[in-house]
């Protein structure tokens, strides 16, 4: 069900499954700008609250059907949601679970919040400055286009975002790559073979210097796997292969 959660400092939508007092919980992060309703994030909410989790994916601060001023979307306000959450449902044993960007904040907030146990990241850089979907010089903004829900189509209507230059300085402070090398919690890395954004030698990399445990897989899949009904299917039975092996 999808319901509206206060926490803190933000108001959160959210699509959630599974019994509230399940021991473990998931959350599963869309990437940037994207939504909780597309069919990807859908799919892994069901998945995994069919698995025993109490399961969510959520629309940023400011995005989507979560209320506020898109100046409030930032890496900062995200993982500070992510916290929030975490904490409203009780500092559970927590799974995060994200794509692209999504599967960047998994690592950041994961790697430094004692509740969360189990990191996945489909397709995701670690941070820091990034040259995806950037300014141009001079530019105050980026008008960003994203499909409409599900996303399992590319839709001709699209739901458009101005996201302030802002967003691109606070993520430049952000970057996972130092946490990762101290993080013993098991990590799941997903790379597409014909991914032209996050270029999987990066993903790779990052596998590399990853403290153990961790599992590194290849998916024959753009970037955009929410086009992919078998690739979902994949990363669901993926992961829940990885989950049994450390859990």
């Amino acid at each position: 069900m999808s319901r509206v959660i206060t926490t803190p400092t933000f108001q959160l939508a959210a699509y959630v499954k599974g019994a509230a007092d399940s021991a473990r919980l998931a959350i599963v992060l869309p990437g940037r700008l994207d939504t909780k309703d597309y069919a990807h994030m859908r799919s892994h909410v069901d998945f995994l609250s069919e698995h025993g989790y109490l399961a969510l994916s959520f629309d940023y601060p400011g995005t989507w059907e979560s209320p506020g001023d898109i100046g409030l979307y930032t890496t900062t306000n995200n993982l500070r949601a992510i916290d929030e959450l975490i904490e409203y449902f009780g500092s559970k044993p927590t799974l995060l679970m994200g794509h692209s960007n999504g599967g960047t904040l998994a690592m950041l907030a994961g790697t430094v919040n004692p509740a969360v146990t189990h990191i996945i990241a489909a397709m995701s850089g670690t941070g820091g400055p990034t040259t995806v979907g950037v300014p141009k010089p001079g530019e105050k903004a980026v008008l960003s286009l994203r499909d409409l829900p599900p996303g399992t189509t590319r839709t001709a209507a699209k739901k458009e975002f101005l996201l302030p230059i802002g967003y691109f300085d606070d993520l430049a402070k952000h970057d996972a790559t130092e946490a990762l090398r101290a993080c013993t919690k098991p990590k799941l890395f997903f790379y597409g073979t014909q991914d032209v954004l996050i270029n999987p030698r990066s993903i790779k990399k990052t596998y590399a210097v990853s403290a153990d445990p961790k599992q590194l897989y290849e998916l024959d899949s753009e970037h955009d796997y929410r086009l992919h009904p078998g690739i979902i299917k994949e990363v669901n039975r993926i992961t829940g292969e990885f989950l049994r092996i450390y859990t």
